[in-house]
């Protein structure tokens, strides 16, 4: 996985200054971070709505937009995938590979002498009313 993240982060770069006409690339770099921004959330709902609705396929389809889009926007920030992995690696010696970093700023201690972190509850989605704009 890590190398074809890669090869898009390259392709993203390569792809950064040709014509805004022909390259969607091109026209994302144009457009600037807050229009990356914008296609970043746009197909990040797209996913959760077709995993809502139980559409796999979709929910492909969506997850590659979802992990170009993703991609640029951390070429624009000039994080490169290695960035991201190493994180991913240092929270993994933190707290196991599932699990992220608290939001609040507690001191993380060895397992025996954490305290117990109330979890917020999951929410299931209604799968009625929910839709993809096109």
């Amino acid at each position: 996985m890590n190398d074809s993240l890669e090869r898009l982060y390259l392709a993203v770069l390569a792809a950064k200054d040709l014509d805004p006409a022909t390259s969607r690339t091109a026209r994302l770099f144009q457009r600037g971070p807050s229009q990356m921004c914008k296609k970043l959330a746009e197909e990040a709902i797209e996913v959760v709505i077709d995993a809502v609705n139980g559409d796999t396929p979709a929910v492909v389809r969506e997850s590659a937009d979802l992990l170009y889009n993703l991609t640029v926007l951390w070429a624009s920030a000039g994080v490169r995938p290695e960035d991201v992995w190493r994180e991913m690696e240092r929270r993994e010696l933190l707290l196991g590979i599932a699990e992220k970093l608290p939001k609040s700023a507690v001191k993380l201690l060895p397992k025996a002498a954490a305290p117990r972190v109330a979890r917020r509850p999951i929410v299931a989605l209604e799968r009625s009313g929910l839709r993809k704009r096109h």
